[in-house]
């Protein structure tokens, strides 16, 4: 067996709610929690577990998901990459030592069944073994593969797959095998899925065990009772304006796909879908539009990837909800500015309440810039990984495109991953005239340790391609700051000769250039984490000292003319080749001088 880091994590998405010991429950829920593993870590806790097993499924899924087929044949091979963590030939196969958690429950939530049936008839046996030795290997409970949201979607993966596992045969002892073992683990998540996991993974333990009691019959009277906790929890977790809680892209896009997956069984099941169901489905699908950028993908904030473009058109296709994009959301604290084919995306909300935190970044007040289907300005996403360090590189408020002050968070990440100190005060406006879009954000998240407030500006033109900013922080001098544009890795960078400007040259030959006044220009290595793996790009910095009076950092991003790019690159002596996302120029950063130079903040 032989494990390793793999910086990918696309295909499945992962089982949300535990990382790294993030998980915090109340006092309440770590009694129950304790007092359960101690009675089913005991001898007779699986006999509790015996219940009427049905001769087949009451119904069956239509509705599933696409795999990754490639993916699919390369699990059934044993080559088994989850949660950003690449195993070969498990050993032991379920609970191999030197794994992470979050690979074992991904690997035990069955997940990837979608993939390995996508590969087709060959991987059939794979996947037959498979299932029959978790079945042979866990006729107990243990804490991860018994977690509410692990067994959900385990269940739930073995309903909507179960034809494509058992053979035809009514005979077939694996079917016998799996209907029994699904009833003993949908009598154990009854106990549990209300309120063992907390945020998303509650969401996805209720919906398994909404969709065993549908599937498996027998169980209408507390059926009922089910479906009311997830009412409950979704007045608790869905905003009005249709954002997730816990203010992540990612989270927004799995959650909507298990509540599609809810509503789904219940009408097959012919069981009345709860209203607080199909509205939450009508708002939060015109919020996973709001976080989309042209390439169809998903921005970074709050431990977010770019996630697969198809699934999303799928997902909110099978919404059926009609409503378009806002271009606010101010229950979830985000700001869309649209022009023509440019968009940018603004955190201008507060960060997530305790207890659906553990996803949350040190990000307040970053922005992403993206024009047609090319990413220009990014945040640096979210790392899928077993290592606890890359994740906190990847949550602090360096890896945003945002100002921030002596290279500290301005929001606490606690050493367990949750948020400790958190800006008291994040205060928003925004303006529009024939076609002129302005925002405006402050935060005092430095000012306890710095003395510090800061104010974002943001200006986009009428045509989109004038983005303008202002960042400024007022209060005691003598602190270092740094505001950071982190560049998509199709991009390449490099500073003109005076050092007062970056030009950015993109895929398609457009190119976009940055001046800055107030702060030192500069080019540093970054990496960007949202495509599922670290890919090498840059940043630009603007960087200085905070001066007596505060300081006022003016930037903005123009479009050049294209007919003019050749010769503004003569102009500025800056060589083609020198323009690189790989390899940045020698010549470092410079102070904006010229006055003809400084960009407007007008807006």
């Amino acid at each position: 067996m032989t494990t390793a880091a793999s910086g990918r994590g696309r295909g499945t998405p992962p089982i949300a709610g535990h990382r790294f010991g993030s998980d915090s429950p109340g006092l309440l829920t770590r009694l129950r929690r304790d007092a359960l593993q101690a009675l089913a870590a005991g001898p007779f806790y699986r006999h509790t577990l015996i219940g009427r097993v049905p001769a087949d499924l009451r119904l069956r899924i239509a509705q599933r998901w696409p795999g990754d087929a490639k993916r699919g044949a390369a699990i059934a091979a044993g080559e088994i990459e989850l949660a950003g963590e690449f195993v070969r030939a498990p050993a032991p196969r379920w609970s191999p030592p030197s794994a992470g958690q979050e690979w074992l429950a991904a690997w035990q939530g069955f997940g990837w069944l979608a993939d390995v049936a996508a590969a087709g008839a060959g991987a059939r046996e794979a996947t037959r073994d498979l299932v029959q030795s978790w079945i042979d290997e866990n006729t107990g409970w243990n804490g991860i593969g018994w977690r509410s949201d692990v067994l959900a979607t385990r269940v739930f993966a073995w309903i909507a797959h179960f034809d494509e596992i058992v053979r035809r045969d009514q005979e077939d002892p694996l079917r016998r095998a799996m209907l029994t073992s699904l009833v003993a683990q949908l009598r154990h998540l009854a106990r549990t899925a209300s309120w063992e996991a907390a945020g998303a993974g509650r969401v996805r333990a209720l919906k398994g065990l909404i969709a065993g009691m549908a599937v498996l019959g027998g169980f209408e009277p507390r059926l009922t009772r089910v479906l009311k906790s997830l009412e409950r929890e979704l007045s608790v977790q869905i905003l009005p304006d249709g954002g997730h809680l816990s203010r992540s892209p990612s989270l927004q896009l799995q959650v909507l796909q298990d509540l599609i997956d809810t509503r789904a069984v219940l009408r097959s099941a012919q069981i009345d879908v709860p209203a607080a169901l199909k509205d939450a489905i009508e708002r939060m699908a015109p919020m996973l539009r709001f976080f989309r950028h042209g390439d169809r993908r998903l921005a970074l904030f709050n431990d977010s990837l770019e996630e697969d473009g198809v699934l999303i058109d799928l997902v909110l296709t099978r919404s059926e909800a009609k409503g378009r994009a806002p271009s606010h959301a101010p229950d979830t604290g985000f700001d869309r500015l649209q022009a023509f084919k440019t968009l940018v995306l603004i955190d201008t909300g507060k960060p997530p309440p305790h207890g659906f935190d553990d996803h949350a970044h040190a990000g307040p007040l970053s922005f992403e810039l993206s024009h047609e289907r090319e990413r220009i300005i990014v945040n640096c996403g979210a790392y899928r990984g077993p290592k606890p360090n890359w994740w906190r590189v990847a949550r602090a408020s360096a890896a945003h495109s945002v100002m921030v002050v002596a290279d500290t968070n301005s929001v606490e990440i606690r050493a367990d991953g949750t948020l400790g100190r958190t800006p008291t005060s994040v205060v928003r406006e925004r303006a529009e005239h024939e076609g002129q879009q302005w925002m405006s954000a402050t935060h005092d998240g430095y000012r306890e340790r710095f003395g510090l407030i800061y104010a974002r500006q943001l200006f986009l033109s009428a045509d989109g391609e004038d983005l303008r900013g202002e960042d400024r922080l007022t209060g005691l001098p003598g602190a270092a700051f740094a505001v950071r544009f982190h560049l998509h890795p199709s991009v390449q960078a490099g500073l003109v000769r005076d050092g007062s400007a970056v030009l950015l040259r993109m895929p398609s030959g457009i190119v976009w250039r940055l001046r800055a006044a107030g702060g030192e220009v500069g080019l540093g290595e970054s990496i960007y984490l949202g495509s599922g793996e670290a890919r090498r790009t840059q940043q630009v910095v603007l960087s200085g000292t905070v001066p007596p009076g505060g300081v006022t950092v003016r930037w903005a991003i123009r479009r050049e003319p294209r007919k003019s790019i050749a010769d503004q690159a003569q102009e500025d002596q800056f060589p083609r080749g020198q323009v690189s996302g790989d390899q940045p120029p020698a010549n470092r950063a410079a102070q904006a001088s010229s006055p003809g130079d400084q960009p407007s903040g007008d807006g």
